[in-house]
């Protein structure tokens, strides 16, 4: 997976906030608001190319959470930008 192009994070009134940016995200009208978890890992890997377990592996480094749960919720935050279009 990768984060598509254009997409940035921001940090708008103390939140976390993915928006499109340029000519290819002209469509995509919204605002994707991301816990400090989510921000931290979209930071992470924005640029590069991402597993699932790439995300698993940041979780697990950064805070204390077993590497089963942190699998599960990197698969569901992956499944979840997949489904609103921040992710390919």
């Amino acid at each position: 997976m990768k984060i598509k192009e254009g997409f940035v994070l921001r940090t708008i009134c103390g939140q976390n906030v993915v928006s499109g940016e340029g000519t290819a995200n002209v469509n995509f009208s919204k605002l994707v608001s991301l816990n400090d978890t989510a921000a931290y890992l979209f930071k992470a890997v924005a640029g590069e190319d991402f597993t699932p377990e790439r995300l698993a592996d940041l979780l697990t480094q950064e805070y204390e959470v077993d590497r089963e749960r942190a699998l599960k919720d990197a698969e569901a935050l992956c499944a979840q930008w997949k489904e609103i279009g921040i992710a390919e």
